[in-house]
């Protein structure tokens, strides 16, 4: 209310002198110092500190990223699938070395296992059904006892 006052009495005291009163400078024509209720130097460092955040974030993002596309271009290579150019442009953007945080690294291990657990002759087996593996290991371990006495049993041995 009192800008709207200021400035249509302002502008019709200005009209009515001529404009020739000192150079008053109006809330609009502040610096962004002053603006802020700062002083120079004070606006200048605040300046350098939003730049310096800024960059961290950046940075800290970008960082981001390449491990995020890190990941992905190991399920890539797991899974044979096309490379992606943007995911490797981001891993070279942050330098090249990306770790992954130790989250996904467990993921990936614990994938790694699961497979390599499948992959093994155990794992097919399992994957047959209506097979009972407690029962194949009981007949196993029968039949090596009976073939332990049988080899005691005999003469030439």
């Amino acid at each position: 209310m009192a800008f709207m006052v200021k400035s249509m009495v302002g502008g019709q005291l200005k009209n009515l002198t001529g404009g020739l009163g000192g150079e008053e400078k109006s809330e609009g024509e502040k610096s962004p110092a002053e603006a802020q209720g700062m002083t120079r130097e004070e606006y200048e460092e605040y300046q350098r500190q939003l730049v310096e955040e800024k960059m961290e974030r950046d940075a800290q993002f970008a960082q981001r990223k390449a491990e995020r596309a890190t990941f992905r271009s190991h399920f890539r290579d797991k899974y044979r699938l096309p490379k992606n150019e943007t995911d490797d442009n981001q891993i070279q953007l942050v330098g090249g070395d990306v770790e992954l945080p130790k989250e996904l690294a467990k993921m990936i291990e614990q994938d790694n296992e699961e497979e390599e657990e499948k992959n093994s002759v155990i794992g097919q087996l399992s994957n047959i059904q209506n097979l009972d593996l407690d029962s194949l290991k009981d007949k196993a371990s029968a039949t090596l006892e009976d073939l332990k006495q049988t080899a005691e049993k005999c003469a030439v041995m």
